[in-house]
C-alpha cells in the first residue's frame, strides 16, 4: 500500500483525488435533493414561476466564487512543486508512459480497442452524443429542480457514461496501470519487470471458428459470425425497446430522435461488452478476446 500512498499524494495526481472527491460529493447532493422532491406529488420548485436575473445574482456568486477558485490555485501554486521533470531523452521512454490525466480514459480504452476506434471514433460519438442531447430530449419535466423519477433513463444513462466510462477508467489508468500498462492492485507493488502472458482470441474462436483458414486467409465464416453479432446488436436492441415502448411515445419522439438515441446507446453498451470480454473470461481460466469482427478492412 506505500506505493499507492505515494501514488495518490503524487502533485500531479492531486487534481484526480480532488475529481473523486467532487464526484462522489455532488452525485450524493444530487440524488439526494432527487430523491427528497420525488416523494412530493410536485417538487417545490416546480411550482416556482418566478424569474431570477442574472445580474446582480448570479454574477455575484460567479464573482466570489471565481476569487475563492484563484485563491486555491494560488496556495496549491505555493505549497505543492509543479510536477516538471528532466529533459526528455529520445532513446529513454519512461515506462509507464501516461497520457495527461484527463486523457488517461482514452488510453485505457486503447486496451480494447484499435487506436481508429479508442481515438477517433468514440471520442467523436461522446461529442456528438453530448451536443445532441438539447436536440433529442423531449422530456419537459426535470427542469430547474433535482428528480429521478421523472427522468431515469437520462439520468440513468449518463450517470454511467460518465461515472462508469470516464471517471473509473481515469482512475484505473491512473493509479492500477503499471509499467507496461500492466494492471496491479492497490497493495501490489509496481514491478518494472513484470511481463504479462495473454493469449488472445478471437470472439469466433470461443465457439469453435476459426479466424483464419490453413493458407491464413480470413474464414468467411468467421466473418459472417462477427458481422452478425455487431449488426445483431445494433438491431435487437433498438427493436426490442421499440416494441416495448407504447407507439405514443415513439411518434412523439419520432424516428429521428429515436433511431439517434438508440445508436449513441447502442454504442455505449457495446463499450462495455468489449470491456467484459477482455476482462471476464481470464477470470473464468478463459483466454481474453480481441476482437468480435475481424474483416479485411477493419476490426472491432
Amino acid at each position: 500500500m506505500e506505493q499507492f500512498l505515494e501514488i495518490i499524494t503524487k502533485p500531479d495526481n492531486i487534481p484526480i483525488v480532488a475529481l473523486l472527491v467532487s464526484v462522489i460529493f455532488f452525485s450524493w447532493l444530487a440524488w439526494t435533493k432527487a430523491a427528497k422532491n420525488d416523494l412530493q406529488d410536485t417538487p417545490d420548485e416546480a411550482k416556482m414561476d418566478d424569474k431570477v436575473q442574472v445580474w446582480p445574482y448570479l454574477v455575484r456568486v460567479e464573482f466570489l466564487m471565481s476569487i475563492a477558485v484563484m485563491a486555491v490555485l494560488v496556495l496549491w501554486s505555493v505549497f505543492l512543486d509543479a510536477p516538471l521533470e528532466e529533459p526528455a531523452n529520445r532513446a529513454l521512454t519512461p515506462n509507464p508512459s501516461k497520457a495527461p490525466w484527463y486523457f488517461l480514459g482514452l488510453q485505457e480504452l486503447l486496451v480494447y480497442f484499435d487506436p481508429w476506434i479508442a481515438g477517433v471514433v468514440l471520442p467523436t460519438l461522446i461529442i456528438v452524443g453530448l451536443m445532441a442531447i438539447p436536440y433529442i430530449d423531449i422530456n419537459e419535466k426535470g427542469n430547474g429542480y433535482y428528480t429521478f423519477k421523472e427522468r431515469k433513463f437520462a439520468i440513468l444513462t449518463f450517470s454511467f457514461g460518465f461515472l462508469i466510462l470516464w471517471v473509473a477508467l481515469i482512475v484505473l489508468g491512473t493509479f492500477m496501470r503499471g509499467p507496461g500498462w500492466n494492471f496491479f492492485w492497490p497493495w501490489e507493488k509496481w514491478d518494472p519487470h513484470y511481463v504479462g502472458v495473454l493469449t488472445n482470441v478471437d470472439f469466433s474462436e470461443m465457439f469453435g471458428i476459426a479466424t483464419r483458414l490453413p493458407d491464413n486467409s480470413l474464414n468467411p465464416v468467421a466473418f459472417i459470425f462477427g458481422a452478425l453479432c455487431v449488426i445483431g446488436l445494433y438491431s435487437i436492441i433498438p427493436a426490442y425497446w421499440m416494441m416495448k415502448k407504447n407507439s405514443e411515445f415513439i411518434k412523439k419522439l419520432g424516428l429521428v430522435r429515436y433511431h439517434t438515441i438508440a445508436f449513441l446507446f447502442v454504442s455505449m453498451i457495446g463499450v462495455v461488452i468489449k470491456i467484459l470480454l477482455r476482462l471476464g473470461p481470464p477470470v473464468l481460466g478463459l483466454n481474453p478476446v480481441k476482437y468480435v469482427w475481424v474483416t479485411p478492412w477493419f476490426n472491432i
